[in-house]
């Protein structure tokens, strides 16, 4: 007979896969192909790895590498919503509190927890290891974007003050890492990309 314990963390596993369906507003890197959750969760990953250095403060990299991976896996049921959505809030919300729930709950109790545990953290974004998570989660977007001549900065019409306000995030996670953005979001604007 197998073990359950294994049995539950393979259909964990096979669950996550819909991670890869959940298409994001945000395109590749001088691209017009939309990201999926998948690909920006790895992504943020090895941003972790590269630029752990410019923290504002000592981090568990660990940590912060979970948050990052399992961040948007709530995504499969409650799906993408665009950080600048005027109709609905990116914060969180009682449908990701529900397919967190559902989706963690599929692992044995004590991971279920754990994982829950590290999405709170993530979301309510108060810890060394959160602010730096979600720094990583403000800053590849921009990236993305000014590779994109505004990407969906000029798809959606979004404007520099909403741009700004969402980005600041970067600098609870890293000084070193704002400067560099803000310098990018002033450029955006100089350059036309970005609208005031």
């Amino acid at each position: 007979m197998l073990n359950e314990r294994l049995l539950k963390q393979i259909e964990f596993i096979k669950e996550i896969d819909n991670v890869k369906y959940i298409q994001r507003k945000t395109k590749l890197f001088n691209s017009d192909r939309n990201e999926n959750d998948a690909e920006h969760s790895w992504h943020l990953a090895l941003m972790v790895l590269v630029l752990t250095e410019h923290s504002n403060q000592p981090i568990d990299v660990l940590k912060v590498l979970k948050m990052v991976l399992i961040h948007d896996i709530v995504e499969i049921d409650a799906r993408d919503t665009f950080i600048y959505d005027t109709q609905k809030s990116h914060s969180n919300t009682e449908e990701e509190r529900l397919a967190a729930n559902r989706i963690f709950g599929m692992l044995p109790k004590e991971q279920a927890d754990e994982f829950i545990a590290i999405w709170e953290e993530f979301e309510a974004g108060e810890t060394h290891e959160a602010k730096f998570a979600r720094a990583m989660d403000r800053l590849a977007p921009l990236l993305q974007n000014t590779s994109n001549n505004g990407g969906t900065w000029q798809e959606f019409g979004v404007k520099y003050s909403k741009v700004y306000e969402k980005k600041s995030v970067i600098k609870e996670g890293s000084d070193t890492i704002w400067n560099f953005a803000e310098g990018l979001i002033n450029e955006s604007v100089e350059i036309g990309i970005l609208k005031k």
